[in-house]
C-alpha cells in the first residue's frame, strides 16, 4: 500500500506545482512516472497520454487517473485497487490547486489593481507557455514519432504532425476534425 501514497504524495506535488492547465502538467508527470519512479514505461505513457486527450474531460487528471490505475495494476495488485490508485492519483492532482484557489480568488479580489499582482501574472504567463512547449517537446520521441531518417512510420508520422499544424493555424480546423481525419489517414497507412 506504499504505492498507494507514494501515488498520493505525487500527484499532490504535481498538482501543486503545475501553473497552466493540463497541458503543462504532462511534462511533470512523465518525469515522475516514467523517469523517475519507473511506474510506467514511456510507450506506456504515450498511450495513457493518447486515451486521456481522447476521454472527456481535464487532460491533467485523466492522465493522472489512467496512471494511478495503471500503476497499481503494473505492481501486481488486483484491478480493483487499480481503481483506488486512479482515485487517488486523481483526488491528490486536484486537491491542493482547489484549496489554492480558493485562496488566490479571496487575495484577487481584495487587490486586484496592484501592481505587483500584474507583475506577478506577466511572469505566470511566460512560465506557462514555457510548460506547454516542454510538454510538446516530451511527446516527439522515437516511440511517438518512429525513428528519424527515411522509413515510413517517421514520414508519415511527420506528414501528419504537419497536416494537423497548418489544419490547426493556418485554417482554423476544430481539434475534433482533426482528430478524426488523423485517425482516419493512421487507419488506412499503418493497416496496409
Amino acid at each position: 500500500m506504499t504505492l498507494l501514497l507514494q501515488l498520493f504524495w505525487t500527484f499532490l506535488q504535481i498538482g501543486l506545482f503545475t501553473f497552466g492547465g493540463g497541458l503543462s502538467m504532462i511534462a511533470l508527470i512523465q518525469g515522475e512516472v516514467v523517469t523517475t519512479h519507473g511506474w510506467l514505461s514511456l510507450q506506456e505513457f504515450t498511450d495513457i497520454l493518447a486515451i486521456s486527450q481522447m476521454t472527456p474531460g481535464p487532460i491533467g487528471i485523466n492522465t493522472a487517473t489512467f496512471v494511478g490505475y495503471t500503476a497499481m495494476v503494473n505492481a501486481g495488485y488486483a484491478p480493483w485497487l487499480g481503481v483506488v490508485g486512479a482515485f487517488f492519483s486523481s483526488f491528490a492532482a486536484i486537491l491542493l490547486p482547489f484549496v489554492l484557489m480558493l485562496l488566490v480568488t479571496r487575495f484577487l479580489l481584495k487587490h486586484q489593481s496592484n501592481p505587483l499582482v500584474d507583475g506577478l501574472f506577466r511572469v505566470l504567463r511566460v512560465a506557462v507557455v514555457g510548460l506547454v512547449a516542454a510538454a510538446a517537446l516530451t511527446l516527439m520521441t522515437s516511440d511517438t514519432f518512429g525513428f528519424p531518417g527515411l522509413n515510413r512510420r517517421f514520414c508519415v508520422s511527420l506528414a501528419i504532425f504537419a497536416a494537423v499544424f497548418v489544419g490547426s493555424v493556418r485554417f482554423k480546423l476544430g481539434p475534433i476534425l482533426l482528430l478524426l481525419a488523423s485517425g482516419a489517414v493512421g487507419l488506412v497507412v499503418y493497416s496496409i
